[in-house]
């Protein structure tokens, strides 16, 4: 396993750098985070992830432990592969992508290009715990959010209404009923559509 990879910088783009360390050059693929942190630095160091498969042996590289952190939990999601997780870390930041799993946001994730409603849930399912404990951040989960509200407004898009339509109609539900669970929420909203 390779850890890190310190070296000269002898390649910069969007998608990767190649790293040029003992007279060899690595290419290593990293996020757009991890680009828009490495400044103009000649020098530079790369905590790097090994991604082998049958044809190929790919190096991912991140800026600080706790992306490479959020990028391995990411790959232990069935249907994240790592062209999805490096992604998934260039749409928002992994600070932010945190968040959204310990509150549940259903809409932010779904937000990323290549994820959709039940990929977004399988996240927050799979990845709350196990991110709260990565960093001890247990006050995230009782930020105010209705998650009863989201978890209906995706099963309402995932039976193929349209967010668009189905979400004025919720809110309104949601404001007059408050507490309701999941199921009466989509049975109401169902009702007038």
């Amino acid at each position: 396993m390779i850890a890190y990879l310190q070296g000269r910088l002898s390649e910069k783009y969007p998608t990767h750098v190649v790293i040029e360390c003992q007279g060899v050059g690595y290419e290593v693929h990293i996020s757009l985070h991890t680009y828009s942190q490495l400044g103009d630095q000649e020098q530079i160091k790369l905590l790097t992830h090994l991604h082998i498969k049958e044809d190929s042996h790919t190096l991912y590289g991140f800026c600080d432990d706790f992306e490479r952190a959020l990028f391995r939990l990411l790959l232990t999601v069935s249907g994240i592969g790592t062209n999805t997780a490096r992604t998934m870390l260039s749409s928002v930041s992994p600070n932010e992508l945190k968040d959204a799993v310990i509150r549940e946001d259903v809409r932010l994730i779904q937000s990323i290009k290549g994820i959709g409603a039940k990929t977004a849930q399988r996240i927050i399912l799979d990845l709350k715990d196990k991110m709260i404990k990565l960093t001890g951040d247990s006050k995230s989960v009782t930020l105010p959010h209705n998650t009863n509200k989201e978890e209906a407004l995706s099963a309402l898009e995932i039976l193929g209404f349209s967010r668009k339509s189905a979400e004025p109609i919720l809110e309104k539900i949601d404001q007059a009923n408050p507490g309701l669970t999941v199921e009466d929420l989509i049975k109401m909203t169902l009702k007038q559509i």
